[in-house]
């Protein structure tokens, strides 16, 4: 299965969780190529969006490999490839990414503060997960904010990385799992970078709610 472009699976995503529309959910997009599905699955659900910031450790040599990811607040979980990494390599990526995730939180802060995630149906949107470890940091991070429902939503994924993630959310929706997978990009016809300045045009069509 391929799709033309992230808007089409947006909008196949945004039908399979239809049941949502009513209850004012939260889309929650992981930058950055989550950002743009999760504002045209909040636009058709009647919710809110937002982002989560999560970042993937990269093994030593290997930057597309993923032997973690890490929240905002420094917690780092941990990926079947960990131990390929050095304690002072660990480290070091750690101090980096966080840099990473200090910035985009301050650049896109300045269209509106978190959300809160208490109490409220909340879908975390990404165009695609291969190890998994950023959504599972992503579920999480989230899960321990307290929300009433917390839900998640990809394009594709190997079978078994939503396997693993099954258990951590309340639901998994995925359009398009199988192994073997290779890279998220060649499911997407266009797989174009999305930029940050995409990130914050898409945030500033959110309501400010704090």
């Amino acid at each position: 299965m391929r799709f033309s472009n992230r808007a089409e699976a947006a909008d196949l995503l945004a039908e399979r969780l239809a049941s949502s529309r009513g209850q004012r959910p939260l889309v929650l997009g992981l930058p950055r190529g989550g950002v743009p599905m999760a504002r045209r699955i909040a636009d058709a659900l009647e919710g809110e969006l937002d982002v989560v910031l999560v970042k993937k450790l990269p093994a030593p040599g290997q930057p597309e490999l993923a032997i973690g990811a890490i929240d905002e607040s420094g917690h780092i979980v941990e990926g079947d490839y960990f131990a390929l990494a050095s304690a002072d390599y660990v480290r070091e990526a750690r101090r980096a990414q966080l840099d990473v995730l200090r910035q985009r939180r301050l650049a896109y802060g300045r269209v509106h503060g978190p959300i809160s995630r208490a109490d409220r149906v909340v879908i975390l949107v990404d165009d695609g997960i291969a190890t998994g470890a950023s959504m599972e940091a992503a579920i999480k991070a989230i899960r321990a904010q307290g929300p009433r429902r917390l839900i998640v939503a990809v394009g594709v994924a190997p079978t078994s990385t939503i396997a693993r993630l099954r258990p951590l959310a309340d639901w998994v929706v995925c359009l398009h799992a199988t192994e073997p997978f290779g890279a998220v990009g060649r499911f997407y016809e266009d797989f174009s970078e999305v930029s940050d300045d995409e990130v914050i045009a898409a945030l500033a069509t959110s309501p400010s709610v704090s």
